[in-house]
């Protein structure tokens, strides 16, 4: 092959690859930051409770994650695109119907089932896959920054959701998130690939002649998954403890941090704002703690994230007033520091007990992630309904995060997955530790 040859791809396509999905978490992410916006609206309207709409967000967060490993092996058996496209519609569609609802049921279908199995086949999941085929290096620093898309739709939407909610209503802002995920639909249609043998690639920083992991494909295959990772106590500590993650940071924070500051005076958009910038300093701490994953423990980031998370989560009740003050700017900076930080090395550790299987296995953790969301989503709004604050919800939040912490001291390393504990993929493929 000639030096003129050589030179012509400046770029890798899993760059492209990663590019695309990162948008396409964006896209998936915009209603992901809308019920903390809409809940105060909603109540107004229709005199809906907190606990009721909390309902809704938690049917949606446990379809969000039970979704995760049976979209994993979809993209196994039919590809990242389809299963992409069939999402991003699902969400766009439980995003403008609401326009035109006036019952609870309607609610609940459409904050919970559509948008539920919409942004579940585009999860966690997602990202585990395009690493695990599109690159052999930089696997965390990747999965750190897709990852951080979450963060930027929230960061993208929430300011802009809550002023046109105040200025034009809420279904007009519904109605934008809709449009949003619509938008990413050419994009995912166009430039998503599914592998790089499909365009005679090789994953990034691959030797010559690698072929990406491959786990076979389909529902039969995800419960396989399942039940092979139920034997290894890694996978339980990891679920656990990921669990506490989600229902420290989307069941509760992300839902029910706007109407708590709300309750001390401050104004929507205000609160909005905060939680916004949580999204600002969590794309640059999670592409960090993927940075970190790539050269510290896995455990010992885990231990440490979780256990100042404790702490920030048990100063909170203190903080809220009817204006931003310094200590709530000092909090959303290091909340949002630590937000999904735990993603990369959490990801990391289940691929090092797992190997090739790790996407699918990664996908019922996240599952668990998304159950432990929805019971605090559901749980802070009942809380708040039946003592009138949300403080005891954020001082539960805060001792689970020190339990999870504890528990990652707990998880053994281990240098390749155990053919005991994985049996061999169909394309056996070594992954690096």
């Amino acid at each position: 092959m000639t030096s003129e040859t050589r030179r012509i791809p400046r770029l890798h396509p899993a760059w492209a690859i990663a590019a695309v999905t990162f948008l396409t978490m964006i896209g998936s992410a915009g209603f992901r930051a809308a019920p903390g916006v809409f809940m105060d609206p909603l109540h107004q309207e229709f005199g809906w409770s907190m606990g009721l709409m909390g309902s809704a967000v938690s049917l949606n967060l446990v379809l969000f994650g039970l979704t995760a490993p049976f979209s994993a092996a979809l993209m196994e058996r039919f590809g990242i695109r389809p299963v992409c496209l069939v999402a991003l519609v699902l969400v766009a569609a439980g995003a403008i119907l609401p326009v035109w609802m006036t019952s609870p049921w309607q609610l609940i279908l459409c904050w919970g089932l559509l948008i539920g199995l919409g942004t579940g086949s585009m999860s966690m999941s997602l990202v585990a896959t395009v690493t695990g085929r599109w690159f052999h290096a930089k696997r965390g620093l990747v999965s750190g920054v897709l990852t951080a898309a979450n963060a930027t739709g929230q960061l993208i939407f929430l300011p802009v959701l809550a002023a046109i909610s105040h200025a034009a209503g809420w279904r007009w802002a519904t109605a934008v998130v809709g449009l949003a995920a619509f938008a990413v639909v050419p994009l995912v249609l166009i430039f998503m690939r599914n592998r790089p043998e499909d365009i005679g690639a090789v994953a990034y920083g691959a030797p010559d002649g690698y072929v990406s992991p491959s786990t076979g494909g389909g529902a039969r295959m995800a419960l396989q998954t399942l039940r092979i990772a139920s034997r290894n106590r890694a996978f339980w500590f990891l679920a656990g403890t990921f669990a506490i993650c989600g229902a420290t940071t989307n069941g509760l924070v992300s839902t029910h941090f706007i109407p708590a500051a709300m309750d001390h005076g401050m104004h929507e958009t205000t609160a909005a704002s905060l939680l916004a910038l949580v999204g600002i300093f969590d794309i640059v701490g999670t592409i960090g703690s993927g940075w970190l994953t790539d050269r510290v423990d896995p455990r010992v980031l885990l231990v440490v994230y979780y256990g100042l998370r404790g702490v920030a989560l048990s100063l909170l009740p203190s903080l809220f007033s009817s204006s931003m003050h310094p200590n709530m700017l000092a909090f959303v900076l290091f909340y949002g520091l630590d937000w999904v930080a735990t993603v990369p090395p959490t990801m990391a550790l289940a691929r090092e007990h797992f190997g090739d299987r790790a996407p699918v296995v990664f996908g019922w953790i996240f599952a668990c992630h998304q159950l432990g969301a929805a019971v605090a989503a559901w749980g802070a709004g009942w809380i708040r309904d039946d003592t009138g604050t949300y403080a005891s919800a954020f001082y539960l939040a805060a001792v689970l995060c020190l339990v999870a912490a504890a528990v990652c001291l707990t998880i053994r390393r281990t240098s390749t997955p155990s053919s005991a504990q994985v049996p061999p993929a169909p394309v056996a493929v070594s992954e690096p530790t």
